[in-house]
């Protein structure tokens, strides 16, 4: 079974997979909400899943997962791979772990190994963990970003942390630029997923 929100993607995953004698696609999906009705019908034996899925709890779904459809063995896909994303992709029972940047023949491999029951970790995924992107954000930036991540409003941070509210309103913004996030939420979950609040 694919999971992945991008119709490309999930279309080449199906392709390469279906293009295997041994393998075959019984179910894609490109919402994270429908993962555990799906596989409950489908019966997976690999569930491929992109962790990066825009608007699901990764963790609580996958955790549900292996409780619901025991047999099904998860093999998470993530194009940005962080000591914190494995961790918790980890903790709940995930079996394989590869970047979106592997060739089709080490992908196959790689779901037949977790088919297998054995638990794989792409090297480019180990090299991701182990030498993490350097945190672009200043000491100060990731001040405001802990006291937006609590629910504060600019005002109350800039009170807070004894700056100007304009000061505030600027880093924020810088740290957005950073981060690549169109709002605050985004920057702060893009900031923890990469270990850098």
């Amino acid at each position: 079974m694919v999971v992945e929100e991008m119709g490309l993607l999930r279309s080449a995953l199906r392709t390469v997979l279906s293009s295997e004698q041994d393998l075959e696609v019984v179910a894609e999906i490109g919402d994270g909400a429908e993962i555990l009705p799906v596989a409950g019908r489908a019966g997976p034996d690999v569930v491929v899943v992109d962790v990066d899925l825009t608007a699901a709890d990764t963790r609580g779904v996958l955790t549900r997962l292996r409780e619901q459809v025991p047999h099904a063995a998860v093999l998470a896909l993530s194009g940005r791979w962080t000591a914190d994303s494995l961790r918790r992709v980890l903790a709940a029972g995930t079996l394989g772990f590869a970047g979106t940047d592997v060739t089709p023949a080490q992908f196959v491999r790689i779901v037949r190994s977790v088919a297998a029951g054995n638990r794989v970790i792409d090297p480019a995924v180990a090299a991701a963990v182990l030498n993490p992107p350097p945190n672009p954000l200043t000491t100060r930036e990731r001040e405001i970003l802990r006291a937006a991540a609590e629910g504060l409003p600019p005002k109350e941070i800039a009170s807070r942390l004894y700056l100007a509210h304009g000061t505030v309103r600027n880093r924020m913004s810088a740290i957005l630029r950073k981060t690549g996030a169109r709002n605050r939420l985004e920057a702060i979950r893009r900031a923890q997923e990469r270990g850098w609040l």
